[in-house]
Order: structure tokens, then C-alpha cells, then sequence
């Protein structure tokens, strides 16, 4: 699943809108934060992790990274 499908998928599940998120990264960020901007980073890729790690905690979501080869 790619990070926009997973960003539409966790705004869904907490019936936010992309638009609500982008307002509360530039409330976050205290920089320019559209729902345009935002859509094309998820649209081209170029979404910085730093920026996933936001948008995860604007939506309650913890970010866990496990070792496989255990």
C-alpha cells in the first residue's frame, strides 16, 4: 500500500478530511500547509517521513518499526 493509500485509509477511519489534516499541519509546522500541497506529496511521493510521523500523531497513530528476523 503506498503512503497516500495508507494517509486516505487512516483519514477515513478517523473521519477526517484532507483539508482538516492540512490545517493541522500548518498549525503544527507553522508554514503553508494546503490540502493541494499535501495532496501532491502523497500524489508524487515526495512526502517527508518526518512529515508521515506528523500527520501520525495529528491522527493518533503510533509508528512502530519491528525486526523481522525475529
Amino acid at each position: 500500500m503506498s503512503t497516500r493509500e495508507q494517509v486516505k485509509v487512516l483519514l477515513l477511519k478517523r473521519n477526517m478530511t484532507m483539508t482538516e489534516l492540512a490545517q493541522k499541519m500548518l498549525e503544527f509546522y507553522g508554514k503553508n500547509y494546503s490540502r493541494q500541497n499535501l495532496s501532491n506529496k502523497l500524489s508524487n511521493a515526495t512526502l517527508r517521513f518526518e512529515e508521515f510521523e506528523v500527520i501520525a500523531k495529528i491522527l493518533e497513530y503510533r509508528i512502530e518499526l519491528t525486526d523481522e528476523r525475529l
